[in-house]
């Protein structure tokens, strides 16, 4: 997906969001966005090609690896919304809160070092199969998306069996903002009695 298909559905006179520009670099990059829109669900992007692809979990991603999350290709996002936080305005495609909830780096596990960077996972995200490992302070260790067959949008985001994985329900709202502002709340509200 190119770049129009985010500037198309923007305001930016409206939206603080980065306009869409594709970048030359690629350094690997994730991140997670909490997006608190008129369905909560976290954004999954992976910076490949000049752009951050990008996909909507709606349960957030997961750390054990029996879950296997929905992941819906969305359009690409510009490199530049890698850092974006805040409220996009009511009235606005994308209505809501969004903040980071993990970010770091990734490597595709099929990448020939010695060829251009991101070729090899490209073309693995083309066949519908693309395995990585992330580096983030919530998520690490190895992933794979996968795509349903005869299906472009509707992936699944799946944890590796590795060191790093857990055996337990994972509930990524755990381990949002929002979930540290109300424990801290009710802390507070305990140590004040």
């Amino acid at each position: 997906m190119a770049l129009t298909t985010y500037n198309k559905k923007r305001n930016f006179k409206e939206t603080s969001e980065p306009k869409g520009k594709s970048e030359k670099k690629n350094l690997f990059r994730f991140v997670v966005q909490r997006h608190d829109a008129s369905r909560l669900h976290y954004d999954f992007r992976l910076e490949l090609g000049g752009v951050l692809k990008s996909w909507a979990v709606p349960k957030g991603p997961s750390m054990n690896p029996a879950d296997k999350r929905l992941a819906v290709m969305v359009e690409d996002h510009p490199v530049s919304y890698i850092g974006f936080e805040g409220n996009i305005p009511e009235g606005n495609y994308g209505a809501g809160t969004v903040e980071v909830w993990d970010a770091g780096v990734y490597f595709p596990v099929n990448e020939d070092l010695e060829k251009i960077p991101g070729q090899q996972a490209l073309k693995d995200l083309d066949k519908g199969e693309l395995k990585f490992f992330l580096k983030g302070s919530k998520l690490e260790g190895g992933f794979v998306l996968v795509r349903f067959k005869k299906d472009d949008k509707n992936w699944l985001l799946i944890k590796h069996k590795d060191e790093y994985a857990v055996n337990k329900k994972y509930d990524s709202e755990q381990f949002s903002k929002a979930a540290l502002k109300k424990t801290v709340k009710a802390r507070k509200k305990v140590s004040s009695k």
